[in-house]
């Protein structure tokens, strides 16, 4: 009997082991960290022998294949002694495509990809589509492949997901911008990321689609070295040469694309800010391309509720608005939140550093930000960045003396905005944790 080991006790991980042994497969999950009691007990239940606390080199090195969890760094021990071995490892993803026959939706990018994944999922549901939802957001694909049916899934990828892809195919890819992030696990070589992000459009064919920005540089240099298969549907702000969708001069928003076509005032999409628009596009093509009625799609581009932790407006006090963007945890997340605000920002930044440069917000920071206020356990790099650049900079090292520094220094009219441009892991769980405490410490602010 083939042995399965899965390295990850999480949502993936544990979707895997699942998806493994209902294929009758000899399953074993280990897990380097402490895995919750939430997995914990679905593991038991599901008799599944499992490890935490460190791996078991005769356990895991037995394995006749791997299913890697996307948290698992390629250079862990572990990992290293896998390869060594020449164990093939895949992802779940891959895992899960083995065994269904259902339509993949796939959308990554550096920025955007949870909002877009969201309202694309938003879209068919609402327009009766039997759809899933998985990835990063929503239950593991391989646990729905296993225990549901789906006749479409909207997954969001991230490049650590997309790094042990091989046989899986899209077929409706969306790659919406590739800026730096994650470089501490790409050897700080850019081109290991982008070459990492366009796994997306492995085995496209030409009844596939790939969806993308017309104006990022980095994708446009990347599809000039590469062949694909698949049907471009760029998208961009204004119209250019082959675009499928774009903003008009009478600012209507237009999607034209073979299977259907439909135009809809921006100023309806309940979405703002440039970076949005772009998601609503994205998300828009993916529905054309599908055959989902333009009604249908015009309507939940209009009704849409937007993301948690992403320019999630908190409240208003003493004539102050708090943004929570939490989920900005790298530089160029930080930008589309700047280019989204008006002028008079007391900004809150800072948290692990992962390699990030700066002055990509600079020109923005200038422009928009009168303070800036530094929430980390080491500010120096930042402090030195800015120091000069903004009006007035402050160095803290907790959420509540950041919050508390920002209501003593913002005026009536302003906003403050958190939007990190960091990892949250220096002082907080997750950037889910960072935002939830974000959302306490103004509210306290009210009693």
């Amino acid at each position: 009997m083939k042995r399965i080991v899965v390295l990850g006790g999480g949502e993936s991980g544990v979707g895997a082991a699942v998806l493994a042994k209902d294929k009758g497969f000899d399953v074993f999950l280990s897990d380097f960290g402490t895995i919750s009691p939430k997995y914990r007990e679905q593991l038991e239940r599901e008799n599944i022998p499992f490890e935490d606390g460190g791996h078991t080199d005769a356990l895991v090195l037995n394995a006749d294949e791997i299913i890697k969890s996307p948290g698992v760094a390629p250079t862990t021990p572990i990992m290293v002694k896998v390869l060594e071995k020449g164990i093939p490892v895949i992802s779940e993803i891959e895992f899960a495509g083995r065994y269904t026959d259902a339509k993949m939706v796939c959308i990554t990018g550096s920025n955007g990809k949870t909002t877009t994944t969201l309202l694309t999922y938003h879209i068919l549901k609402n327009a009766g589509i039997n759809v899933g939802l998985a990835g990063n957001v929503g239950k593991s694909l391989a646990l729905q492949v296993a225990r549901e049916h789906h006749d479409v899934y909207v997954i969001e990828l991230s490049s650590f997901q997309l790094e042990n892809m091989y046989d899986f195919k899209a077929n409706i890819a969306v790659m919406l911008n590739i800026t730096p992030d994650h470089l501490d696990r790409y050897e700080y070589k850019m081109q290991n990321y982008i070459n990492a992000k366009f796994r997306i459009i492995r085995n496209q064919t030409p009844e596939d689609a790939f969806i993308f920005w017309q104006d990022d540089p980095v994708i446009q240099a990347q599809l000039r070295s590469i062949k694909t298969e698949a049907k471009l549907y760029p998208f961009s702000e204004h119209y250019e040469v082959g675009c499928a969708s774009f903003v008009d001069d009478d600012g209507n928003l237009i999607i034209d694309t073979p299977r259907t076509s439909l135009s809809m005032p921006r100023e309806k999409l309940s979405l703002s800010g440039l970076h949005n628009l772009f998601n609503s596009m994205a998300a828009g093509l993916s529905a054309c391309l599908l055959d989902i009625k333009k009604d249908d799609i015009r309507r939940s581009l209009e009704d849409f509720e937007g993301v948690e932790h992403r320019l999630e407006y908190v409240d208003t006090i003493a004539g102050v608005r708090y943004i929570n963007d939490s989920k900005a945890t790298n530089v160029n997340s930080c930008w589309y939140a700047l280019e989204s605000m008006p002028k008079g920002v007391v900004l809150i930044l800072g948290g692990k550093d992962k390699g990030n440069d700066y002055s990509e917000i600079e020109p923005l920071v200038r422009e928009k930000v009168r303070a800036i206020v530094c929430m980390g356990k080491d500010n120096a790099k930042l402090m030195d960045f800015f120091s000069g650049k903004v009006e007035a900079i402050y160095d803290t090292h907790s959420l509540d003396e950041a919050v508390a520094t920002c209501a003593e220094v913002a005026k009536e009219g302003e906003t403050v905005l958190l939007s990190p441009c960091c990892a949250s892991f220096d002082l907080f769980k997750s950037y889910e944790d960072r935002g939830e405490q974000f959302k306490n410490a103004v509210k306290n602010m009210k009693r």
